[in-house]
């Protein structure tokens, strides 16, 4: 499927087919390598999908070991 870029006022925009029709509101839009991600914002804020995409490869990641620190009185 093949559509346009065209310059409207000083931005640029692209017109989408009806069959990628989204509902009007808020999106999200960012790069990955030479693609331009549109994604529709739900109501919490996110992309749909969002936190299942997130990986941490850090096993320690949010369990910090706690410190202990003895005071003589």
């Amino acid at each position: 499927m093949k559509t346009r870029i065209f310059k409207s006022g000083n931005s640029l925009a692209v017109r989408l087919p009806k069959e990628l029709e989204l509902a009007c509101g808020t999106v999200s839009i960012h790069r990955e390598g030479q693609k331009i991600i549109i994604e529709e914002v739900t109501q919490n804020g996110w992309p749909e999908g969002f936190f299942e995409n997130v990986r941490i490869s850090r096993k320690d990641f949010g369990r910090e070991k706690p410190t202990y620190i003895e005071k003589v009185l």
